[in-house]
């Protein structure tokens, strides 16, 4: 700056000196006359910049010989609250989320539903199995609501709307979210964690019906009032156990009013990837349960249907086994999908036979079994197709004293399913589904459906 000023002065005083000795001789080059703009340019910014510093030293000096203001008492303000623990979810956590699944579907059978049975295996009077109606019929609506809590802990409450207009609580239970060391407990109704199905809601299946041996063994699905307890290992491979105690009060079980459990259930699932394009998850569950005059519709020796009553225990066993894949695991495109399912039941107690009319009662135990075995291939976007085959061993019961009774011969209930579905979004799906149900001896019932799925409001991911 120091060496800036004497040499702007220079130049500003050579400058007209040089201008009027070259306007006697020759009119100023473009170069010569650039320059002087430069000059200018420089004058100016510099008288500029030198003005402004003469401005804050006078601001400078004025505060310094100020006298200190006086302080004024002014009240501090108050302390922030505390943040509230984060909990998942943001905003809304306390908001519940609500979802609407709406369900329908028209059924052409070539046989009256009302009939429908299970050769060799005995049912409660009340338990929802078959097809379903004949025509245009609402399906199974499911309204669904979950929430936070607090940071602790999260609710969650799923009603089944029935086609006649009854109101079902599927699951209401509330969940830990923050006990340490990969353990989760869960209170109140929910489904069973046993096998690979049973814990899945309806709009989630890849068939319009669950397997027949869901329905003869365990009654389409389980579901219970009580306690899980569930480990997650901290392990690269997925490993989870599962431990619940319950009433008992659906089938297998039934009728136990007493103040201990009445069921208990042991699962364990692993699993893994293979690679980038396959995965797979196996488990293997059981379940013990006991029923008190539980009453059951059969079919006798000679063809009748009657009314008996079971009080004994039950153990069902299920292994399960899923794989899947997906080129370089994008799913988007193409997939496919291998699941099966194995169980076997073993009753043992004494049964009533004939409640309205001979009402028999002896000893009776019984080892039934069932598996299924469907895949299910995206070949383009939003279009799959499945087949699913499946069978029943009846077994050979020991009836004891109602044994001519209620022999039933060796016949084993088999199905085949063939399914369409056609998804516009993820929230939309549309299904043509053809059965050959050879449920019971002798009777053979060809099933069309066509089945419509729309879910609304909030949608959670599904399982694995």
């Amino acid at each position: 700056m120091h060496l800036l000023l004497p040499a702007s002065l220079a130049l500003a005083l050579a400058a007209p000196m040089g201008a009027a000795a070259a306007s006697t001789t020759t009119p100023p080059s473009p170069d010569i006359q650039a320059i002087r703009q430069e000059i200018d340019a420089m004058r100016a910014a510099y008288e500029a910049r030198l003005q402004a510093l003469e401005e804050r030293l006078k601001a400078a000096e004025a505060a310094a010989t100020a006298p200190p203001p006086v302080a004024a008492a002014v009240p501090l303000p108050p302390p922030a609250p505390a943040p509230a623990p984060a909990v998942a979810g943001g905003a809304n956590s306390f908001n519940p989320a609500i979802s609407l699944i709406l369900s329908g579907q028209y059924a052409r059978l070539s046989q009256d539903p009302a009939n429908y049975a299970i050769t060799g295996f005995q049912l409660p009077t009340d338990a929802e199995l078959g097809p379903g109606e004949r025509g245009f019929g609402l399906g199974e609506t499911e309204l669904g609501l979950s929430a936070s809590i607090d940071p602790w802990l999260r609710g969650a409450v799923n009603l089944a709307l029935a086609p006649d207009d009854g109101v079902e609580v599927e699951e209401a239970f509330i969940e830990t979210t923050a006990l340490d060391y990969g353990f989760t407990l869960r209170g109140g109704r929910f489904f069973s964690a046993i096998g690979y199905l049973n814990s899945q809601h309806a709009h989630t299946w890849d068939f319009v019906d669950n397997p027949l041996a869901y329905q003869a063994l365990l009654g389409t699905q389980h579901g219970d009032d009580g306690l899980r307890l569930s480990w997650l290992a901290p392990t690269d491979q997925y490993l989870e156990l599962a431990a619940e105690i319950g009433r008992g009060r659906s089938y297998p079980g039934g009728g136990n009013e007493g103040n201990g459990a009445g069921m208990w259930a042991l699962a364990a699932h692993t699993g893994g990837d293979l690679g980038d394009s396959h995965s797979w998850r196996a488990g293997l569950s059981v379940m013990k349960t006991k029923a008190a005059d539980q009453e059951l519709a059969a079919i006798d020796a000679s063809g009748a249907a009657v009314t008996n009553a079971f009080s004994g225990n039950t153990r069902v066993w299920v292994a399960d086994a899923v794989w899947k894949w997906a080129p370089n695991g994008n799913a988007t495109r193409t997939n496919f999908k291998l699941q099966g399912e194995y169980l076997r039941s073993t009753r043992s107690g004494m049964l009533t036979y004939d409640l309205d009319g001979a009402h028999s009662a002896g000893a009776y135990h019984a080892t039934q079994s069932g598996w299924y075995l469907q895949g299910i291939y995206q070949f383009m976007p939003r279009w799959r197709v499945g087949l699913r085959t499946e069978q029943l061993d009846a077994g050979s019961p020991d009836y004891g004293p109602n044994a001519v009774a209620l022999a039933t011969g060796d016949y084993q209930p088999r199905k085949h399913t063939l399914m369409l579905d056609f998804s516009p979004s993820e929230f939309s799906r549309f299904r043509l589904q053809f059965g050959q149900d050879r449920s019971r001896d002798g009777v053979t019932d060809n099933q069309i459906t066509l089945q419509y799925q729309m879910s609304l409001g909030a949608h959670g991911a599904h399982g694995f």
